[in-house]
């Protein structure tokens, strides 16, 4: 199976305000947390690959029911070491599909392709705006600094909470939990950016809603018809 494994069923572009978040509907929109893979910066595992691996061999290494690539992904998001989820990936799935999680780590900054259109100039709109501008994201401690240190749109951030470093992950609570209290924000009057379904359900359980992202004008129009004071796409 290609992806994470568990992702519901979920349309992109629409608030989400489920269960816990069900009381933040309508309220004021102070802040926003953006995850940072695929909705501020284009994550592309293939690009790390493709120098050395046929397209089928990458193929089957994204399949987590042949490789393990996900759950590997999963235990270093939350806080093992590459080292340690290289491991792991040898143990479960065998020397192959660890050699290859090695390499992908040893070249992880090819996977990093480029900034998300429309996203850094939103990001600035947004601080114009006095909106506070946040982040969120699952992501290896020991590769977070390919990301820090190659995208700018990171730096622009108000504050950032990254899974490694603190042993939590998406799409627990507590993690969602730990951002706004590092953050100094209120659940009610925020809103969550990320690809994944999975996340956006458990902003929900926090209290906070979300947004699954696929473009950022229709995310820049869903804001604005929340009330945020942004320029609108012409």
């Amino acid at each position: 199976m290609k992806g994470w494994p568990g992702e519901p069923d979920m349309e992109h572009d629409v608030l989400m305000a489920d269960g816990n978040a069900a009381s933040a509907a309508g309220k004021p929109i102070t802040d926003v947390i953006f995850d940072f893979g695929n909705v501020l910066i284009y994550w592309d595992p293939t690009a790390a690959l493709i120098a050395r691996y046929s397209q089928e061999t990458i193929d089957q290494f994204l399949d987590n029911d042949i490789s393990g690539f996900y759950d590997g992904n999963d235990l270093m998001d939350a806080g093992a070491t590459p080292a340690e989820g290289v491991a792991w990936m040898r143990e479960t799935h065998g020397d192959k599909w660890a050699d290859i999680l090695q390499y992908y780590v040893d070249n992880f900054e090819d996977s990093l392709t480029g900034i998300v259109p429309g996203m850094r100039v939103l990001v600035n709109d947004l601080k114009a705006a006095g909106i506070g501008v946040w982040g969120l994201s699952n992501w290896e401690k020991e590769l977070f600094h390919c990301a820090e240190e190659n995208c700018r749109i990171l730096q622009q951030l108000d504050g950032k909470l990254v899974s490694g470093f603190v042993k939590l992950r998406k799409p627990h609570k507590e993690i969602y939990e730990a951002a706004l209290k590092d953050f100094g924000i209120k659940a009610e009057t925020s809103v969550f950016i990320d690809d994944k379904a999975m996340n956006i359900v458990g902003a929900n359980e926090a209290g906070i809603r979300g947004i699954r992202f696929s473009d950022s004008r229709k995310l820049r129009e869903i804001l604005i018809a929340q009330g945020v004071d942004i320029p609108a796409v012409q």
